[in-house]
């Protein structure tokens, strides 16, 4: 009865995935199937510790994250949680290895965004890797399935990938973070004169990261290649349309892929991955 609980709770994660985010559900349905269950699971993890900083406006915000951490610890380390987000993150961080450091990294930069409003460079670095790159090391830790070699080889494209990830969403996300919660990520970056200059600045920084992100994931194992290379094509298209968007556009609206664009990212980058030419 107990592999009935686990199951529940990881269609839990799951289902949390489907409904937060179509793009990395998607993505994440192409992985070979052994490791869908697992990535899901992390993902349900995260999107929970964001929605209390992000939206819980009503609720005491400080007092949910640390009881959902305190909560993370304790279902990490009994192997158990009746919260079935939690149980689903704990089978995996437990099956897989997960470095607790990364979960630490990942908490701090949440508790970064219950209070800082704007970040310097290396404050801007810290929650980069504690809110993203932290989260593709998680992934990996699965994609390796425990060869420690491999994981050291890709570690610095999977962290480069999420914080591309990470960035692209802050020019996405620019209007609801700066006008709904007053949050300016991008350090030395004034959003009531937000020039072409600065868009292009960092739009040149977007792109170093998706050059040093490309290398890595060619190498990824093949069960894992073609979902991370489709959710980097997703965010590659959403990445080309912000730079063709005027920095104007970017405070007025949220940019998005429609879904038929969606559909013939994943068909173009199939025919690719059959012939091999990632």
């Amino acid at each position: 009865m107990m592999n009935l609980f686990h199951e529940l709770s990881q269609q839990c994660s799951k289902a949390t995935t489907e409904m937060y985010s179509t793009s990395f559900s998607s993505a994440i349905k192409l992985l070979h199937p052994s490791l869908r269950t697992p990535i899901f699971n992390i993902y349900g993890f995260v999107r929970f510790a964001d929605e209390i900083v992000d939206t819980f406006h009503q609720h005491n915000k400080e007092g949910l994250l640390i009881e959902f951490k305190k909560d993370a610890y304790a279902a990490i380390e009994r192997g158990i949680s009746l919260n079935p987000i939690l149980n689903s993150f704990q089978l995996t961080v437990n099956k897989y290895g997960i470095s607790h450091s990364l979960v630490d990294a990942f908490f701090k930069s949440m508790e970064m965004d219950l209070s800082k409003a704007s970040y310097d460079y290396d404050g801007y670095k810290e929650y980069i890797y504690g809110s993203a790159e932290v989260v593709g090391l998680m992934c990996l830790y699965v994609f390796c399935e425990g060869d420690k070699k491999m994981y050291a080889k890709l570690k610095p494209s999977a962290q480069l990938l999420g914080a591309a990830f990470q960035k692209v969403n802050f020019l996405r996300d620019v209007k609801a973070d700066y006008e709904q919660l007053s949050r300016t990520y991008f350090p030395e970056v004034d959003f009531q004169n937000f020039t072409s200059d600065m868009k292009f600045q960092i739009e040149a920084e977007i792109a170093r990261d998706f050059s040093g992100a490309y290398k890595g994931i060619v190498e990824l194992p093949i069960k894992a290649r073609f979902g991370v290379y489709v959710a980097y094509k997703y965010y590659l298209s959403l990445f080309k349309k912000i730079k063709q968007t005027a920095p104007a556009n970017i405070l007025e609206q949220r940019i998005r892929i429609p879904n038929y664009s969606k559909v013939f990212i994943v068909a173009k980058a199939g025919v690719r991955s059959q012939f091999n030419i990632l």
